[in-house]
């Protein structure tokens, strides 16, 4: 895999990378989680369903307290730095009763597509992104009272990268300073037909 990105990609997508290197001692502005939190507020959704919500935790905060535990091992080691931790959620089921109807084939899809679009407010303000999934996603239902309507989905570290020489973890260190790749287009983008790679000027 290679770093092939267009020149006329977006310097906020084409410079993206999932960092683990996060500076501890910055402090989340209220109006940046403002701007975070309102940009996945407006991501699109089926017939503007909108089945998302996110479970907010700075650190520092006693959410904060209670959700780093329940991280997996590989993470405890550099989520806990990010500045804030938040949990991604979808509806999957119209309420909490035990025949209630499933709620949308698409919810997964519309979360997914808000988390994007908080991720790229987010580096227009400044910030790195990680999205993650090692945690104990039914503890974490559990602790924060979720309903049985709503999915517990992932989890997105939040805050001021680190150069990776001045990490303090060796594995965030060589993580972060490994080049980034993609699968070259013509493995992704099909012309009709699966595997027929699509022919682009």
């Amino acid at each position: 895999m290679t770093l092939d990105a267009s020149p006329t990609l977006l310097p906020l997508l084409r410079d993206r990378r999932s960092t683990r290197s996060y500076d501890a001692a910055h402090v989340l502005a209220d109006d940046e989680l403002r701007a975070m939190l309102d940009a996945a507020r407006w991501a699109p959704s089926a017939g503007n369903s909108q089945p998302w919500s996110f479970l907010v935790a700075r650190r520092g905060d006693p959410a904060h307290e209670r959700f780093v535990p329940l991280l997996s091992r590989g993470n405890q080691s550099w989520v806990p730095r990010a500045s804030a931790l938040v949990f991604s959620l979808h509806q999957v089921a119209s309420g909490p009763e035990e025949d209630a109807l499933s709620y949308s084939d698409y919810a997964a899809y519309d979360l997914g597509q808000a988390v994007a679009q908080l991720s790229v407010q987010a580096l227009a303000l400044g910030l790195a992104v990680h999205q993650f999934a090692g945690f104990d996603h039914e503890r974490l239902a559990e602790v924060a009272g979720v309903p049985r309507h709503w999915r517990v989905t992932t989890g997105i570290a939040l805050g001021r990268a680190l150069p990776p020489e001045e990490a303090g973890d060796p594995l965030a260190r060589e993580r972060d300073s490994r080049p980034r790749a993609r699968r070259p287009l013509a493995e992704v983008a099909y012309a009709g037909v699966f595997g027929e790679a699509l022919s682009l000027e």
